[in-house]
């Protein structure tokens, strides 16, 4: 039998180990955009593994990837593979034009904010009224017209390019909505609630992880797949190189597979949206918050959300910076509508915009390293009765194509949830 796993992504790795079937991936490294790599200050090159003085700042290719959540076997396999560390969240939502900082979830610390504010959020929250259809009429019965129009309006604007009044609402539990917890925070200290309270990172890097999984499975590197002959059943490869076969496990985008095999689905596709990753090193600023992201709802050059690498850890820091903490590893995250990239020129006017922005909110002072990635598809999602997700897969299983992930089955899930995906159907065709 000639079965192939397509995507060397973290759930391609895992289920390349249970199936031990051949992976094939494009690029010259295992991970996808679950993967490290390192840049020495003032200079270009990516590095896929720390230099051997350490002195380079540790950037990941979709931003920060923290693995939260999952089932105890999994993290254990994980941890087995390499040395981790567990975190505590620190985030907030800020108000640039404020200059303000609210704990996150925003509902569950409303005394932050204004007392009138507060008052007419909750008595809001209180009261649900809208029927549901779209992620913004979500957003109003949940969290109330004064706190949409503050916050969740704008920041999902940004978060979802636009899309959130189209698509279908989803991603309620990342923001748990509790009026009990609403009420309590709103007069003093609130729990921390969400799916990502606390998560664990590889000591040595998420691109260990990636590797020593690679390690133990028969993974080709430089095959990308570019055309999938479903009646014939044959790949072919950017080298025109081509290969028969009878059985696929695909990791790779659901509309990329329906692209390449040229199957006819009878309705429109579902969207996604692109993000472009900015990683910065750079000299850390007096005003540099201790937080390990940022949800930013009116970003003049346009960005959702801000990490930092280095306040997760200072091993994100050359080595010579993690003593002294003065310098800092960023992300800064930008969405588009489903694959309108930006041009070089754009991109490059971007980045001036971004630097010169952390600079004036004194995140940031001399930069050292500008990094650009980007993410063709980041984040799916559904519009509302659709079933074009469930008729693609089942239109790909019923010619021996079986999608497996975060991006093949067109849902979100983190690193803990992929590795058991490919575990699970690795396993049964092994």
């Amino acid at each position: 039998m000639s079965n192939y796993i397509l995507g060397g992504g973290i759930t391609g790795l895992a289920a390349g180990i249970a199936a031990k079937l051949p992976v094939f991936e494009p690029v010259a490294t295992p991970g996808g955009i679950c993967s490290s790599y390192y840049v020495r200050p003032n200079t270009q090159e990516r590095l896929s593994k720390t230099p051997s003085d350490e002195e380079a700042y540790r950037f990941e290719i979709g931003g920060g990837h923290w693995i939260f959540g999952g089932d105890p076997t999994i993290l254990q396999f994980i941890s087995r593979l390499t040395p981790v560390k567990t975190y505590f969240r620190r985030s907030s939502v800020y108000f640039r034009q404020e200059d303000r900082y609210v704990p996150y979830p925003l509902q569950n610390f409303l005394r932050y904010l204004d007392p009138a504010i507060a008052a007419q959020a909750l008595a809001e929250m209180a009261s649900p009224q809208q029927t549901v259809t779209t992620m913004k009429d979500w957003l109003e019965q949940s969290f109330g017209q004064t706190l949409c129009e503050k916050f969740f309006y704008p920041f999902h604007e940004l978060y979802t390019a636009g899309l959130y009044t189209k698509i279908a609402p989803q991603d309620a539990y990342k923001s748990p909505v509790n009026l009990a917890l609403a009420i309590r925070g709103a007069l003093d200290n609130s729990p921390a609630v969400g799916y990502n309270t606390t998560f664990i990172y590889p000591i040595e890097g998420l691109n260990t992880l990636a590797q020593r999984m690679g390690q133990q499975c028969d993974i080709r590197y430089g095959q990308r797949v570019v055309q999938i002959d479903v009646d014939r059943k044959i790949l072919t490869f950017a080298d025109n190189s081509c290969l028969p076969y009878d059985t696929l496990i695909s990791t790779l985008p659901l509309n990329r597979m329906i692209e390449m095999t040229g199957l006819s689905i009878d309705e429109v596709c579902d969207p996604y949206t692109s993000v472009l990753v900015l990683n910065l090193g750079a000299v850390r600023g007096d005003r540099c918050p201790d937080d390990h992201w940022l949800y930013n709802p009116d970003a003049k050059s346009g960005f959702h959300r801000v990490g930092f690498y280095s306040n997760v850890d200072r091993s994100f820091l050359p080595q010579s910076a993690r003593e002294t903490g003065d310098r800092v590893s960023i992300y800064v995250e930008r969405a588009y509508v489903g694959g309108v990239k930006p041009t070089e020129n754009q991109i490059n006017a971007y980045v001036q915009a971004v630097v010169q922005e952390l600079q004036e909110w004194g995140y940031i002072k001399t930069v050292e390293v500008v990094d650009p990635t980007w993410i063709d598809v980041a984040y799916t999602w559904a519009l509302p009765g659709s079933s074009w997700r469930n008729k693609a897969m089942k239109t790909l299983e019923n010619h021996n194509i079986y999608p497996i992930g975060r991006y093949a089955r067109w849902i979100f899930q983190g690193i803990s949830d992929s590795i058991k995906d490919g575990f699970f159907v690795g396993s049964s065709f092994k």
